[in-house]
């Protein structure tokens, strides 16, 4: 035995010797199926390479590659009365008259949004509703506009003859997602009104534009401390509240997974990347516990707050529109069945999985 693994060693080095030891002039007869591998196996620093190859040796300044500094801006705030919540309200919503997929349905559940004031949120939580929900809670930084968000939503159902009086339970709560003892207080008052919390998205989230160098410390902490630790420790008190189980979506970006041109903002790239890998982590981490972490990538959305945005630059507008192979941004209803998707029990068995609702962006 002891002979026959020295002579295999003795094999293996005298391999590795000659291979080491291939002589240049050898290359081109492993090249051979290659057209041009003589070219291919003479050395650049030979200055040897066809004069064909020049022609395409150019340098350009990238026209749809490029990061600008003159797409800057800090977070902006979106106009008053002027939400998407009632603007995705429309034909389409009411009780169904046709078969539908009874798993789809959120009759029964207990379902939280993060960042539910206004926006994306906003409309997140209003999707639950007409789907079924009759228990909803609406977080937002601001107590004042959480509760007026939640009456709201109540009212404009019963308005519009989809729910009687004091068929929602709609509750609207302040509070600071970066801050986790405030995540914690604001949890426990759901589980004192509800007891266990069905369906989480964490909705709420920042973004601001500035170039690498020039983008204030502070800024970027506050960022990070909303678009990451703020899901995570809203995901953290949202698990303690599903002992049978339950749906964690966490809302990513497609600028987790790409880079966003023209406009720089690298911090909320590597944010929303973070969002992505923490359900992916938790999903598996809690799978036994019959909880689903997925997370869902907008890409460009025509939202209240894209709206003030791109008023004040159609060009950037412009940049984007070109970019998309769907030709046009998502309106807010286009996340909508992805968020009941994952927040019903027709994903059962869904989890770690991101649904990138993008108009095909990603693909290039």
């Amino acid at each position: 035995m002891a002979s026959m693994i020295r002579a295999t060693t003795m094999t293996a080095r005298a391999v590795s010797r000659s291979s080491l030891s291939l002589r240049p002039t050898q290359l081109p007869l492993l090249l051979r199926g290659f057209a041009d591998s003589k070219a291919l196996a003479q050395s650049p620093q030979d200055g040897q390479y066809s004069a064909g190859y020049d022609k395409h040796r150019k340098e350009v300044t990238p026209k749809l590659a490029g990061v600008s500094g003159e797409f800057e801006f800090a977070h902006k705030q979106p106009k008053a009365g002027d939400d998407i919540g009632h603007d995705v309200q429309g034909p389409g919503h009411g009780k169904h008259s046709k078969r539908t997929l009874a798993s789809l349905s959120m009759d029964g559940k207990v379902c939280v949004v993060t960042g539910a004031a206004r926006g994306l949120g906003n409309m997140m939580a209003r999707t639950f509703v007409e789907s079924g929900a009759d228990a909803i809670v609406l977080i937002d930084l601001k107590q004042a506009d959480a509760e007026a968000a939640a009456k709201d939503l109540t009212d404009w159902f019963v308005e519009h003859g989809d729910a009687q009086p004091g068929e929602i339970k709609a509750i609207g709560l302040g509070c600071d997602v970066s801050s986790e003892a405030s995540v914690k207080a604001t949890f426990a008052k759901i589980k004192e009104e509800f007891g266990r919390v069905d369906a989480c998205v964490t909705a709420a989230g920042i973004v601001e534009n500035f170039v690498a160098h020039e983008y204030p410390t502070d800024k970027i902490r506050k960022l990070l401390d909303i678009n990451i630790m703020g899901t995570w420790f809203c995901a953290l008190e949202a698990a303690k509240l599903m002992p049978e189980g339950g749906s964690i979506t966490m809302i990513g970006s497609m600028s987790g997974s790409v880079v966003n041109v023209p406009q720089p903002q690298t911090p909320y790239n590597f944010s929303k990347a973070a969002v992505r890998h923490m359900a992916r982590s938790l999903a598996v981490e809690w799978a036994t516990q019959n909880i689903r972490v997925n997370c869902i990538s907008p890409g460009y959305t025509l939202t209240n707050l894209t709206k003030v945005i791109l008023d004040a630059n159609t060009k950037l507008r412009d940049e984007w529109l070109h970019r998309i192979p769907m030709g046009r941004m998502a309106d807010p209803s286009d996340l909508k069945g992805a968020v009941i998707l994952l927040g019903s029990d027709a994903s059962k068995y869904i989890t770690g999985a991101e649904i990138t609702i993008d108009g095909g962006y990603t693909c290039l």
